[in-house]
């Protein structure tokens, strides 16, 4: 799979966040993260798709669920759950009595 600049990326956004929360203007700062956490929630689910594809094409082309979880950075279980569309612990299948 190809390789790129992950971190670097992320860490744009990560400091773009700290700039937020160190916002000297308490009202400010409040507005801003206000605007953060409604589009964030919005977002959540369009991230949440496009990571879903990835997994969903890459189990079509026969590729491991470990090999999946290590390229994501995930765990095994959690490359099942985003296979699935689970999207948190409360949307997972509850296990039958005596199972496990």
């Amino acid at each position: 799979m190809a390789e790129e600049p992950i971190e670097e990326e992320a860490q744009r956004v990560f400091e773009a966040l700290d700039g937020a929360e160190a916002m000297t203007d308490h009202l400010a700062r409040a507005r801003v993260i206000g605007r953060l956490l409604k589009d964030q929630a919005e977002r959540n689910k369009r991230f949440q798709e496009y990571r879903r594809k990835v997994v969903l094409d890459l189990r079509a082309q026969g590729v491991s669920y470990r090999k999946i979880a290590a390229e994501l950075g995930v765990s095994l279980g959690t490359v099942q759950d985003i296979e699935r569309g689970a999207t948190r612990w409360t949307t997972r299948p509850k296990k039958e009595q005596g199972d496990g």
